[in-house]
């Protein structure tokens, strides 16, 4: 298993919060989240705070390739944003819910 590291900030911050762990595993996307941490009864204000850290995430991948010498950030950028709006708009798979529980 190849595990990323829990990056400093989150260690050092007692209340910090992992929202989400993606695998590849078995030929497929598997997912961890938790959902609900924003919303208080309001689905628009989850739903925004997740639409922020999704464009976040782009931006920081767009930011390891961009330093790994694949192109520049802004274009990397529209890449994965292109990318995300085909799949979104035609899934290249089918997403199955899992076991939720109450730790989530």
């Amino acid at each position: 298993m190849d595990a990323r590291a829990i990056p400093p900030a989150a260690l050092r911050d007692a209340s910090a919060v992992e929202l989400a762990r993606v695998w590849i595993a078995e030929q497929g996307l598997h997912c961890s989240l938790k959902c609900g941490l924003y919303a208080e009864g309001d689905v628009e204000t989850e739903t925004a705070a997740w639409g922020i850290i999704l464009a976040d995430l782009a931006g920081h991948i767009a930011d390891a390739l961009s330093a790994d010498g694949l192109g520049g950030e802004g274009a990397l950028l529209d890449a994965i944003v292109e990318s995300f709006n085909i799949e979104v708009s035609a899934p290249t798979s089918k997403r199955t819910r899992g076991p939720t529980s109450d730790a989530n």
